[in-house]
């Protein structure tokens, strides 16, 4: 066929389109279909130069012959892909021909390399780029062409009481009662050899020990200053059960953004800095989409003066490309996490949050969110509507230093008594207004709650000194303590 230069060689290269100017180089344009066929499919399209200068190829028929001899010869499984002659019209020039060879996402993936291997030679298209799969990728791709689901599989080396049965019913409910039968119906249990085992997303749940097998299933959390990552002010790592992960990440974002008020005919309504609801969509997102299986790279949240930027470890599921996500199009990678998820109304609909977020994003008139593939997985970049530069702590007034000196000589007294100078300063704090241990973690200038922090408020809590404010629910997310009349009396006593 003979047509003017068509839209297909006026697009930019990306992750399903690729120029060739020949096949001089072999190795690469194999690398190239390879990479379509373990990611989303594309077109590599032979006789273009990178400045698309249509040059054609000097007998189209000899080169469709060994494009297809360096495939049959190169690549493993097999690939076949689609092979078109395009004839192009050239303003003043002669008619040149091009080679387009279409592949298709393949069921038979991972390809690779002949040459390379199978370990080796097995490459994903990210971007405009072909990048070498790693040992944690490949599982992933054998397991789905044997139709196995990472987070279904059992975990047989561990018991059904791995998994924090507390936390379970907390999010759960009386009204949704967690029995053998719905626990194996949400695929938290499977029988295996006889007996219930838990899966790796029950575990990735509501696993005690969970870093002990998912030593990445964790997010880091930072406010950095400026624009980039060169001067961090402050972070936090999220060890929480994913549930509770969605509320701990929010908490570190609303620390940082500013609150003002807007007045409406009845009532006042307090307005965030941030857009709570988007980065919300997008934490849900990250948490249920994150590939698990990776090791290296746990998400990561990063709060910059003019975005926010969230990352989660894995590349888009294959077939799958950037613009699906946008518009609405979703494949889920954890399907146990997700179904919990929806169980537990953090997810409010299948397959509809990236799309929320660009539609949220433009009624409330900010830029559009960036959305893409990077080294270590996918980042959505969520603009903010104004800069917000990390808010200074105050220099302290002369009345403020005397009143820090008395609180110190408050700590050392109760240092003597309580044997320990974190348990005094958690005695002083507590002083002022009760507060959960992520609060004093803040408090004590603390990246996170530390194990020492869990130890001196058991051992405050086993002196009676202080209590919980929710005694029937220990390990409730809205968990806060409070000193107890033996605690103000031992503060009384101490009083100079």
């Amino acid at each position: 066929m003979t047509s003017p230069l068509p839209p297909l060689l006026l697009a930019p290269e990306g992750k399903t389109l690729e120029f060739k100017r020949d096949l001089s180089s072999p190795r690469n344009v194999l690398k190239t279909l390879v990479a379509f066929a373990n990611s989303a499919g594309g077109k590599l399209v032979i006789g273009v130069d990178d400045a698309r200068q249509v040059l054609g190829v000097a007998d189209p028929l000899d080169e469709e012959e060994r494009i297809c001899n360096l495939i049959a010869d190169g690549i493993a499984p097999r690939l076949r892909p689609s092979v078109e002659l395009l004839s192009v019209q050239r303003p003043g020039m002669a008619t040149a021909t091009v080679l387009v060879e279409e592949v298709f996402p393949s069921s038979a993936r991972p390809h690779c390399l002949n040459a390379l291997g199978p370990e080796q030679g097995v490459y994903l298209r990210l971007g405009s780029s072909n990048r070498q799969a790693g040992p944690d990728w490949i599982a992933e791709a054998r397991r789905a062409v044997a139709g196995q689901v990472f987070d279904e599989q059992p975990m047989p080396e561990l018991m059904a009481d791995e998994l924090d049965h507390d936390a379970m019913a907390r999010w759960f409910g009386a009204a949704k009662p967690l029995d053998t039968a719905r626990l194996q119906t949400l695929k938290l249990l499977r029988r295996e050899q006889g007996r219930l085992v838990p899966t790796r997303g029950a575990v990735l749940l509501f696993g005690r020990q969970r870093e002990q097998h998912f030593p990445d299933a964790w997010v880091q959390c930072g406010r950095f200053r400026g624009r980039d990552k060169v001067y961090i002010f402050d972070q936090q790592e999220i060890h929480a059960h994913l549930p509770d992960a969605v509320h701990e990440i929010e908490l570190f974002l609303i620390k940082h953004a500013f609150k003002s008020a807007r007045f409406g005919a009845m009532q006042r309504q307090d307005v965030w800095s941030i857009p709570l609801a988007m980065l919300r969509e997008a934490i849900v997102n990250a948490l249920v989409h994150a590939d698990y299986a990776q090791r290296g790279t746990p998400i990561r949240i990063a709060f910059f003066d003019d975005r926010i930027d969230i990352e989660s470890p894995g590349y888009l599921l294959p077939g799958m490309t950037v613009q699906d996500m946008k518009s609405g199009t979703s494949r889920i990678r954890n399907p146990v996490i997700t179904r919990v998820f929806r169980e537990l109304g953090l997810i409010e609909q299948w397959g509809s949050g990236v799309k929320r977020i660009f539609a949220e994003a433009a009624a409330l008139g900010l830029p559009e969110p960036q959305l893409e593939e990077i080294a270590t997985g996918v980042r959505l970049r969520v603009w903010l509507g104004n800069v917000q530069s990390v808010r200074e702590v105050p220099t302290a007034a002369p009345a403020d230093e005397e009143r820090q000196e008395s609180i110190s000589r408050l700590e050392s007294r109760l240092e003597s008594r309580l044997e320990s100078p974190l348990a005094a300063r958690l005695v002083v704090l507590l002083q002022a207004q009760e507060s959960g241990k992520a609060a004093l973690a803040h408090a004590l200038g603390h990246r996170s709650v530390s194990g020492e922090l869990h130890k001196q408020v058991r051992r405050l809590l086993e002196m009676r000194l202080i209590e919980m404010t929710l005694p029937d629910k220990p390990n409730s997310r809205l968990q806060r303590y409070r000193l107890t009349p033996q605690g103000r009396a031992l503060l009384e006593s101490t009083q100079p």
